[in-house]
């Protein structure tokens, strides 16, 4: 299929499915265009509408300022509320469609922060030039009718058909008004499956330092919608390439480890890669946030525990506690909520303790310990620890999925025979202060945590079987 065709056919695509649309198209269109206004769909929009893959909130522009707009939109919503007044933004809904309609602007930067001094501008073109990508400066006018004429000045569509992310202007003019475009451009890569421009690229590996000028929750929601994307590895490729990385999340080029003829082991960085599609290709419904970044991150630890053995062996003793530390200082330094943090950092933890299993040598005891320490995160370290077996050797790889079955099947059946989700001590705690006449403090507390390390060892006990071995603990502690 030659360009022009396949250019015919993405805007009858999208024609059809803007006119599903048309409960919301039309009525606003008339609306404005009553009014002597003009309204365009623009931006993301009509990118997802030419790629057949709309969804989610409507982002429109207008020549109307943000009180004509409200007022246009108050006999037609069933809500509105200020976005960003200030920046020209009012956003209401109506039924279950949000739309978000911004006054034409025609901006400039300050280019110390990435907040634009608001100019509001007087056609499409001048709103249109400064937006983050030539795919994302698309519009279509909607009119009484609804979706009307497709408006392209900046060849937007040849970039689409081309898989090209690139800047209206200059891409050293677009990252210096707003750095964190640069990790848009690597977001859309994930998302779209896209490459950038050649110039984009060198301009973000000569800009890379721009990006401290960002907040880092600005940086870490961009991380997040890059990382959930269906192409990740070549967006995580692209940020390490141009040196993004090292100034967001310098622990993943770290892992870059120079391998000489006479040390063997495998590339970390490679391996987490292939740890990470994995994991993806494991999961079940909806992109897995904590899953993925536990196997992108879960062998950070290497490279400071590396250690050279006789021989020419390498080891990396005890890189999962050490990666687990780092995994919480990088999150928390891009402000991640603490559950986020802790989950992550728990996967990480744990990632390793599998690799025991498989000398036969694991009681139920062994096992009760890895589903609790595992606790809600479970079927997310099953998942984990399929996915870091990336060996090339058959039968060692069946091997350890063999052994992984065998340890589900494991946790299945002592869950069947007692309450393994939850383990508790078979005693609570006004059990324990009536038994050894004791006052709620510390004692109490220790007496709990020996009948939970019981129960861990020896499964579910009779209430006599409990009462019996805390009073022997309790005789030999007195003794102490």
């Amino acid at each position: 299929m030659t360009d022009p065709e396949r250019r015919t056919r993405l805007l009858a695509s999208a024609a059809v499915t803007l006119r599903g649309l048309s409960d919301v198209l039309v009525p606003l269109g008339a609306a404005f265009a009553h009014a002597g206004h003009e309204l365009f769909l623009v931006g993301g929009s009509v990118r997802d509408a030419v790629l057949g893959r709309l969804s989610g909130d409507l982002d429109f522009t207008t020549d109307a300022r943000p009180d004509q707009v409200s007022a246009l939109l108050s006999g037609w919503a069933d809500a509105q509320w200020d976005t960003g007044i200030d920046f020209g933004t009012i956003s209401a809904r109506k039924g279950d469609q949000i739309v978000e309609i911004t006054t034409f602007r025609a901006d400039s930067y300050d280019r110390v922060s990435r907040n634009p001094q608001v100019v509001f501008g007087e056609s499409l073109d001048d709103d249109l030039v400064r937006r983050d990508f030539t795919i994302n400066a698309m519009a279509v006018r909607i009119g009484p009718d609804g979706p009307a004429d497709f408006c392209d000045p900046l060849d937007g569509l040849t970039a689409l058909l081309a898989g090209v992310i690139d800047t209206p202007a200059t891409p050293q003019e677009s990252f210096d008004d707003d750095p964190l475009r640069m990790l848009r451009a690597v977001r859309f890569v994930s998302q779209l499956g896209f490459r950038v421009a050649p110039r984009v690229f060198d301009a973000i590996t000569d800009m890379a330092g721009q990006i401290e000028r960002i907040t880092a929750e600005r940086v870490r929601a961009e991380l997040d919608k890059m990382i959930l994307g269906e192409h990740p590895l070549e967006a995580i490729d692209l940020m390490v390439d141009t040196g993004l990385a090292e100034r967001v999340l310098p622990e993943v080029p770290g892992m870059k480890l120079t391998i000489d003829e006479h040390h063997q082991h495998k590339d970390v960085y490679q391996h987490s890669l292939t740890v990470l599609k994995q994991a993806i290709d494991l999961e079940v419904g909806d992109p897995d946030l904590v899953l993925r970044w536990a196997a992108l991150l879960h062998d950070i630890g290497k490279p400071a525990t590396r250690r050279h053995e006789p021989g020419g062996g390498v080891s990396f003793h005890h890189h999962e506690v050490v990666g687990a530390k780092m995994v919480r200082k990088r999150m928390r330094a891009l402000k991640y909520p603490k559950a986020v943090v802790d989950d992550v950092s728990q996967l990480v933890f744990l990632h390793l303790r599998f690799h025991g299993y498989g000398d036969g040598s694991w009681t139920d005891s062994a096992v009760r310990r890895y589903v609790t320490d595992a606790g809600d995160l479970l079927d997310r370290l099953h998942k984990l620890v399929r996915a870091d077996c990336t060996t090339r050797n058959k039968r060692r790889a069946r091997r350890l999925q063999d052994n992984y079955d065998h340890l589900e099947q494991r946790i299945a059946d002592l869950k069947e025979a007692e309450d393994l989700d939850r383990v508790r001590p078979d005693l609570d705690g006004n059990a324990i202060m009536e038994l050894l006449g004791l006052q709620p403090g510390p004692q109490v507390g220790q007496a709990w945590r020996f009948l939970k390390e019981l129960r861990l060892d020896r499964g579910p006990l009779t209430r006599d079987e409990a009462e019996q071995a805390l009073r022997e603990w309790w005789a030999a502690t007195s003794e102490r």
